[in-house]
């Protein structure tokens, strides 16, 4: 690991960079849910399946990084929220990126999208790419209305229950 890690930080390459930050599931995973805005551990454990070791770890190192920042919101016991910082919030078109990769490679064409976007500025139905079909203008997470399909709803709602009945 540790050549890997000199071996990285002597290249010039942009892709390796970020993958010694983002470049595992668990990872994009928690950053997924920062962007649903799962802001609490359990929420990001129970809705990414890691263990809470990955996501103490992953959540630690994303804090390192720049990508995320701790604010507390309970002192007794000690509980904090996690949420992008500007660093974080410029990985969001790499997940949208990654979100249209899958809806258009990964699943049948009998189900529907897990989450439909609408663009506040024009009121239209976003597509898949980076600019909205209805005006042109490039999508922004904060100018997009999201509305989970009814069936990714309960598939997160049941992952829920589920972690907190395993508690």
């Amino acid at each position: 690991m540790k050549n890997k890690k000199a071996l990285v930080s002597r290249t010039l390459c942009p892709v390796a960079r970020s993958e010694t930050v983002v470049g595992d599931r668990w990872t994009v995973l928690i950053l997924r849910e920062l962007f649903m805005r799962s802001y609490r551990f359990e929420e990001i454990q129970a809705q990414t399946g890691a263990t809470p070791q990955m996501v103490a770890a992953r959540l630690k190192k994303l804090e390192a990084a720049g990508l995320v920042k701790r604010h507390i919101y309970s002192k007794r016991p000690r509980r904090y929220e996690y949420h992008p910082t500007e660093k974080g919030e410029a990985f969001y078109p790499v997940l949208q990126a990654l979100r249209a990769y899958g809806e258009t490679w990964f699943k049948s064409p009998r189900e529907s999208r897990a989450i439909n976007y609408t663009h506040r500025t024009c009121g239209k139905p976003t597509a898949l790419g980076p600019a909205c079909d209805g005006c042109g203008q490039p999508l922004r997470r904060e100018d997009m209305i999201a509305e989970l399909s009814p069936a990714y709803q309960d598939e997160r709602e049941a992952r829920w229950e589920a972690f907190k009945a395993g508690r």
